[in-house]
């Protein structure tokens, strides 16, 4: 099993506002898809429609302002059945944001892009905190034509 792995630092005083982004269907719109539904309590389903497909993440753990994980139980083949996996602490005037996306089973071509594709919504992320406008999709950073 391989995964992908990613820092970044968001300024802000405290992660409640990183937090509220990854945990609220309004938060994950505004950095991730604009086409996100669903419940984002643990145990519930969030769902996140992009133009080359779909992707259902069920929630299983919430620590309020420490960490959010999902597990993948619909979407492409290589995501079904991995955890993405979200924690967050405070360093001074960042909240450092560890990402993990576990349990690829190979480092296909495929893992190449959505690492990359990763690290542009982390950025997003980011920029959301920040600056109160990220950039889901359709408006993300385009890297391919990804089918």
């Amino acid at each position: 099993m391989v995964d992908i792995l990613h820092r970044v630092g968001v300024k802000t005083p405290a992660p409640d506002k990183v937090y509220e982004a990854l945990t609220t269907v309004d938060g994950l719109s505004s950095w991730w898809t604009g086409d996100t539904t669903g419940d984002g309590d643990v145990g519930g389903v969030l769902e996140f429609r992009f133009s080359a497909g779909y992707f259902h993440m069920k929630v299983i753990e919430r620590k309020p302002s420490e960490r959010v994980t999902w597990k993948v139980v619909e979407g492409p083949e290589e995501w079904v059945g991995t955890t993405i996996d979200w924690t967050l602490r405070q360093d001074g005037e960042y909240t450092i944001v560890l990402f993990k996306h576990e349990g690829w089973k190979e480092p296909a071509e495929f893992m190449h892009h959505c690492s990359t594709k990763w690290g542009s919504f982390l950025m997003s992320l980011k920029s959301l905190v920040e600056t109160g406008e990220g950039a889901p999709a359709p408006r993300d950073v385009q890297i391919s034509d990804w089918h």
